[in-house]
């Protein structure tokens, strides 16, 4: 492709990023302009813009190395942790500057993350969910003890596990342990929850249970989603994000993108033509 041609894309990129953005009443949550990211010398995203809006579950979709899951991890700065990574652009979540900060900690508490596959620790349900608040300074066990369960509750897994919350958090099944990783990122109180695949790994019936999870989550929290099965992302979420070589070549709300998208693209690949 030539840079005319990729200049000529990312303009209509953006114009259909500002179209989507204004036709919501909703608050943005998270404003993303002009990012671009390098691995070193290599370039992985190109000037990516989008507006996330509060309390709704955005999904980004796109075949395997488009930059979907890169771009996820710059939402709470997990990129910093790879050698050679280089950021340019800007990133603000309630209108503050992300990369501006030196607080990262402080970041990450108000942008969780679940991981595709479950990372508990192996230690007990209980200090599972409890070990991010006692890492804030948290030692009260009354309180402790409130936040294990209302974080529980909300990841709804409390009843399946309420009887054996001093056993290993390892011992459940997979979509179990998803869940207590979903209360784990609760305890914390973040406002954005991100999920990197997080459903590639269970069965059908856990994921079942996830996607009902995440259309409850969205009333308390916004929630972003890296996805690569189609049926998920239009069952799930409220706006798609679409990317192919690290750009954002659409994004709009959900049904328009899966019915009636605006690029030859998208619409080549949410109907398998590629991907």
């Amino acid at each position: 492709m030539n840079t005319t041609t990729l200049e000529r894309n990312r303009t209509e990129k953006k114009s259909v990023t500002s179209k989507s953005s204004s036709q919501s009443d909703t608050q943005t949550k998270i404003s993303v302009n002009n990012l671009n990211l390098f691995y070193g010398e290599k370039q992985a995203l190109y000037e990516v813009s989008i507006d996330i809006n509060e309390k709704e579950v955005t999904a980004l979709i796109g075949p395997s190395g488009c930059g979907k899951s890169t771009f996820l991890r710059t939402l709470n700065r997990m990129n910093d942790l790879i050698d050679g990574v280089r950021i340019n652009g800007q990133i603000k979540i309630d209108q503050e500057d992300i990369y501006q900060s030196n607080d990262v900690i402080k970041l990450r508490t108000k942008v969780g993350m679940v991981f595709q596959k479950p990372n508990l620790f192996p230690m007990s349900i209980y200090d599972n969910v409890a070990y991010g608040p006692r890492m804030q300074g948290i030692k009260n066990k009354g309180e402790l003890n409130k936040i294990v369960e209302e974080s529980l509750r909300g990841a709804a897994i409390w009843d399946e596990v309420k009887d054996r919350l001093k056993t290993s958090a390892l011992g459940l099944s997979g979509g179990q342990q998803q869940r207590v990783c979903i209360a784990r990122a609760i305890a914390m109180k973040p406002d954005v929850i991100l999920m990197d695949e997080p459903t590639s790994a269970l069965d059908p019936i856990s994921t079942l249970k996830v996607e009902e999870l995440i259309a409850q989550m969205k009333n308390e929290y916004t929630i972003v989603i890296v996805t690569h099965n189609m049926q998920q992302a239009a069952r799930v979420s409220d706006k798609t994000a679409f990317f192919l070589n690290g750009e954002i070549i659409e994004f709009d709300e959900t049904s328009k993108i899966f019915s009636m998208p605006s690029d030859q693209r998208t619409e080549d690949y949410v109907t398998g033509r590629f991907g």
